[in-house]
């Protein structure tokens, strides 16, 4: 198992910037594929961006490639998620999650572990 926490969520204005990190404990974090989450309110839970257990391989979603970055560090047990040039609809809840399997989860019910969440609010 792996316990998973977020932190670096905050208010900012449009076009700043925001450095999300999950720090993991437990089991290696080499062996899961790694995952940031956001949450809208009123909205379903919306992959964001995934790393591979090595990190060789990412994917993001098309609403904020070019603009946020997910990186890993396995020794240090953290993953991180660098948001630049925020926009107002960047808002929600993110949420770093955990999976042991081979091919890369794409939605949030197939994540086996959850952080609590730090909020974003990015103000126009």
């Amino acid at each position: 198992q792996v316990q998973l926490v977020e932190s670096g969520g905050g208010l900012v204005q449009a076009g700043d910037s925001l450095r999300l990190s999950c720090a993991a404990s437990g089991r290696s974090l080499s062996f899961y594929i790694m995952g940031w989450f956001r949450q809208a309110p009123g909205k379903e839970r919306e992959l964001v961006a995934y790393i591979s257990r090595s990190g060789g391989s990412t994917y993001y979603a098309d609403s904020v490639k070019g603009r946020f970055t997910i990186s890993r560090d396995n020794a240090k047990k953290r993953v991180y998620l660098q948001m630049n040039s925020l926009k107002s609809e960047d808002t929600a809840v993110y949420y770093c999650a955990a999976d042991s399997a081979v091919i890369a989860p794409m939605t949030a019910w197939e994540y086996d572990y959850w952080g609590q969440g730090t909020q974003v609010t990015v103000s126009s």
